[in-house]
């Protein structure tokens, strides 16, 4: 019996009982599809959060106030009650833990102290700021004060128009750069620049347009504004602390001595001697390494768990081919009596495991790359091909494995005995 006699009984076999086919194919395509859609998840989830961490650039330092630092040496006022002369060993909770300044950031700008730091940008956040034109209104999510700097420094090019420049800054100009979210909310298809916006009941003059960032699940990066900081302060939130010190290292090489130098000038003029300072500066670099290992580990868990329903798919393949040895052992005898061979046999019920298999795994993949082209969860899937290859070749190795035990069975079976079964 030649090979292509072997794929006609196969192929019959499979074809006689057409709805216990379809569903065992079925319990494969659900392992294959999920297997290669979860990894697509974490991978798009994986380069959403990568993308994120990259506008911030690769050579920032974002340093921001925390209230849990311990005690420092320096100014008895910054010592925990009851600390003793605050040495190393006090790392109990501050109570007057000082916030940042615009001191702090000028501090941060002496190059004899920071070499490796290029520009430093203070920040405050302006909350519950609400932008009118005419008759259109929009409560802006994100209203900065800061210096021309910052544009560099987190990656916010100006796509129309220009932002505002160090003498905008020093006499406290009201002049603002929009994002495109607050763009389209209150001027449509109008030309924003030159135009007048009242933010919170102040006036702020439109002299640019960022260019689009696009929306990250539930933050819409677009719904921006910028501003000097002296006029914000002035108009909107008050000469309080800092919210947060944007610092721009050199390059990408020198951000880890950017940060040290940063931590050694604060420490100095926040009078920090232990390792709980009361802020904490965030290392763009550092950060990207940790997320690509976090996401990672979590897609390699989801297809391991997607890879459950293909274990599944192969003990049901095994349990249909054990069903048809049983309901096919008499066929089996007729054709071992009239000389066929027991590799001819095995070889039938093994490829019609593998059909079954392959089948399956084809039209999970089909599945899987039609579930790719869909948002999932805010999210856009990217279709990892070494993940479609495992999955089919795991899904073809598992019709092997799991049929190779029915097979062995039918192959097995004396002709006498398979003609006596009824």
């Amino acid at each position: 019996m030649n090979r292509l006699e072997i794929l006609r009984f196969a192929l019959r076999g499979l074809l006689a009982n057409k709805m216990r086919s379809s569903l065992t194919t079925l319990g494969i395509l659900i392992g294959v599809a999920a297997v290669i859609l979860l990894v697509a998840v974490g991978e798009g989830s994986s380069q959403s959060i990568q993308q994120n961490i990259q506008r911030l650039g690769a050579n920032t330092l974002t340093v921001s106030p925390s209230f849990s630092g311990g005690g420092g040496g320096g100014g008895g006022g910054m010592r925990a009650p009851g600390g003793g002369g605050g040495g190393a060993g006090n790392t109990g909770p501050r109570t007057q833990a000082r916030q940042l300044s615009l001191a702090d950031a000028k501090a941060l700008t002496d190059r004899t102290v920071a070499p490796s730091v290029k520009t430093v940008s203070p920040i405050v956040n302006a909350s519950s700021a609400t932008a009118a034109y005419g008759a259109a209104s929009h409560a802006i999510a994100q209203f900065v004060g800061t210096y021309p700097s910052y544009f560099e420094a987190v990656n916010k090019p100006v796509a129309k128009g220009t932002y505002f420049f160090n003498d905008d800054v020093l006499a406290a100009r009201k002049v603002v750069v929009l994002g495109q979210t607050v763009v389209e909310e209150l001027f449509g298809t109008v030309d924003p620049i030159g135009k007048q916006v009242s933010v919170s009941g102040v006036p702020f003059t439109v002299v640019g347009v960022l260019k689009e960032a696009g929306s990250t699940g539930m933050q819409d990066a677009d719904d921006v504004a910028i501003a000097p900081l002296p006029a914000v302060q002035q108009s909107l939130s008050g000469f309080g602390s800092l919210n947060q010190i944007v610092v721009q290292a050199t390059g990408a090489g020198a951000t880890t001595t950017a940060q040290a130098e940063v931590t050694a000038i604060l420490n100095q003029r926040h009078g920090i001697t232990n390792d709980n300072p009361d802020y904490r500066i965030l290392n763009q670099a550092t950060l990207q390494e940790t997320v690509s290992e976090a996401t990672g580990t979590f897609t390699v868990l989801l297809g391991a768990v997607a890879a459950i329903s293909l274990l599944v798919g192969g003990i049901g393949i095994t349990n249909i081919m054990l069903v048809t040895v049983t309901e096919r052992t008499r066929e089996i005898g007729i054709r071992k009596a009239i000389g066929a061979p027991r590799s001819a046999i095995l070889g039938q019920f093994l490829l019609e495991a593998t059909l079954l298999s392959l089948v399956g795994g084809l039209s999970g993949v089909l599945v899987a790359f039609v579930g790719t082209r869909f948002t999932i969860a805010g999210i856009e899937p990217v279709l990892v091909p070494s993940s479609v290859a495992l999955a089919l070749g795991v899904s073809v190795g598992i019709g092997l494995f799991f049929g190779s035990y029915p097979a062995n069975r039918a192959a097995k079976l004396r002709p006498i005995q398979a003609l006596r079964h009824e």
